[in-house]
């Protein structure tokens, strides 16, 4: 797997993710035009995806993550931590993947809404598959 980081084994440090446009890959495929993908994760098992949203000066408290997760803030500004409880500021277009195992917590100040994939076995920071992505 190189660099990336794996939620089932190996690696369980939280990551920071960019999904702001300029990163992601142009699809040809289908007679696409306009039309570009960031893979951000792949997988398998158990999964869940979610909307969350926290209030201005809400949090969810330091706990283990069961899953791995991508954090992906669309809307508002906050913050997330790892095992090492430094907070780390999130906006649109950025998010954090947590290892599976993981401690940690998200908050904000003025109030976020982001979508959360749960999967057992997560992984992230798959730059090498971009390119296959624009060809399928």
């Amino acid at each position: 797997m190189g660099a990336g980081l794996r939620a089932g084994g190996g690696f369980l440090h939280m990551h920071l993710l960019d999904f702001t446009a300029g990163h992601e890959a142009l699809i040809t495929a289908y007679g696409s035009h306009g039309a570009y993908a960031l893979l951000l994760g792949d997988g398998r098992g158990e999964g869940h995806i979610y909307c969350i949203r926290i209030e201005p000066g809400g949090t969810i408290g330091p706990h283990e993550a069961s899953f791995g997760q991508l954090f992906l803030v669309v809307a508002g500004r906050g913050w997330v931590s790892g095992s090492d409880g430094v907070q780390r500021p999130l906006g649109v277009g950025r998010g954090a993947f947590i290892g599976r195992g993981e401690v940690h917590a998200k908050g904000s100040d003025t109030g976020l809404t982001a979508i959360m994939v749960q999967l057992t076995d997560l992984v992230v920071g798959l730059e090498k598959y971009a390119e296959r992505l624009a060809q399928d």
